[in-house]
């Protein structure tokens, strides 16, 4: 069910589709940074941001599903 949330959203919230890009960027920035076995100081701190970031992408995608549901069980 999440998931057929998730692709309805994709296809026609221009909101969540745009936090679902950013979020995407930021994970692929993310992995060619755990790919690196050592970190520069600076590289850490990008880290650190990239997962903050990803979280609060993740949350805002999150309470767009849960409107989306709250919107579509009330017409049920």
């Amino acid at each position: 069910m999440a998931s057929a949330v998730r692709e309805e959203l994709l296809a026609s919230n221009d909101e969540f589709r745009r936090l679902s890009q950013e979020h995407s960027q930021y994970s692929q920035r993310l992995d060619g940074l755990t790919q690196k076995r050592f970190l520069s100081e600076d590289e850490k701190i990008e880290e650190v941001r990239l997962k903050k970031l990803k979280l609060r992408l993740k949350d805002e995608m999150e309470k767009l599903e849960l409107q989306y549901r709250e919107q579509h069980n009330n017409v049920a």
